[in-house]
């Protein structure tokens, strides 16, 4: 299994950078990342903003009962 998004580079590289395939193509993924630029890729979740998202958004309602 590869670990490339290879739908989201193709419509990064041809969509948004507007590279024909013959070009996309021929780049490394060091070049289409240059290109890109800085701040291209998502950046992961970290645990601290796990859980402020955790306590904005419950999984219930404290007096919610389910029954």
């Amino acid at each position: 299994m590869s670990s490339f998004d290879w739908p989201g580079l193709i419509r990064a590289g041809i969509g948004g950078l507007g590279l024909r395939p013959v070009e996309f193509w021929a780049l490394t993924p060091g070049e289409l990342a240059l290109m890109l630029g800085p701040g291209s890729g998502a950046v992961p979740l970290s645990r601290g903003r796990l859980d402020e998202l955790a306590e904005a958004f419950p999984d219930s309602v404290k007096g919610d009962e389910d029954g």
